[in-house]
């Protein structure tokens, strides 16, 4: 018999734990970037699959969980290559990073939530003005790798928080 799927609310509560100890560069919870981005994911569209990437996108990355755990965990194999096609590699160029996210079915939608969350203006305000200057350029190199730049339609949208219907 097949092991039941992990919940949204079970991924959540993961999530949280993973990374309860952590905090963002101004200082704030992790947990409350973890949870704007995936509040992001559900206003854009997202599916269940992209929330649940979306609570998990930066667990590999940030060491709160493993690849192992992501390998064995009960969750749909499009939740694993989302978490994995968002999460930077050590040494990886930029190029090799927003190519896997765009060629990664619905992780695009993930990582313009996290995105957003990271480029708020009022997040940002509270760093050291070289800080704020630095990732602001890096977020915006990023968007511009993804398409994110110009607005969009929303056939482009609905097709992205879709993918089932490409």
């Amino acid at each position: 018999m097949p092991t039941p799927q992990l919940t949204l609310a079970e991924i959540e509560a993961i999530a949280r734990a993973a990374h309860a100890t952590q905090r963002d560069k101004a200082g704030r919870p992790y947990t409350e970037h973890i949870e704007a981005v995936a509040e992001g994911v559900r206003t854009r569209g997202g599916s269940d699959e992209q929330i649940a990437a979306a609570w998990l996108h930066d667990a590999i990355e940030d060491d709160a969980l493993s690849a192992d755990w992501l390998a064995g965990a009960a969750l749909p194999r499009q939740v694993k290559d989302m978490v994995l096609a968002v999460t930077k590699r050590t040494g990886e160029d930029l190029s090799a990073y927003t190519g896997r996210i765009l060629a990664t079915p619905g992780a695009l939608l993930v990582k313009e939530a996290d995105l957003a969350h990271n480029a708020d203006p009022a997040r940002l305000a509270v760093l050291e003005p070289a800080t704020r200057t630095r990732l602001t350029a890096k977020y915006a190199q990023v968007r511009g790798l993804l398409g994110l730049t110009g607005p969009e339609s929303p056939t482009d949208r609905q097709d992205q928080a879709n993918p089932a219907t490409h």
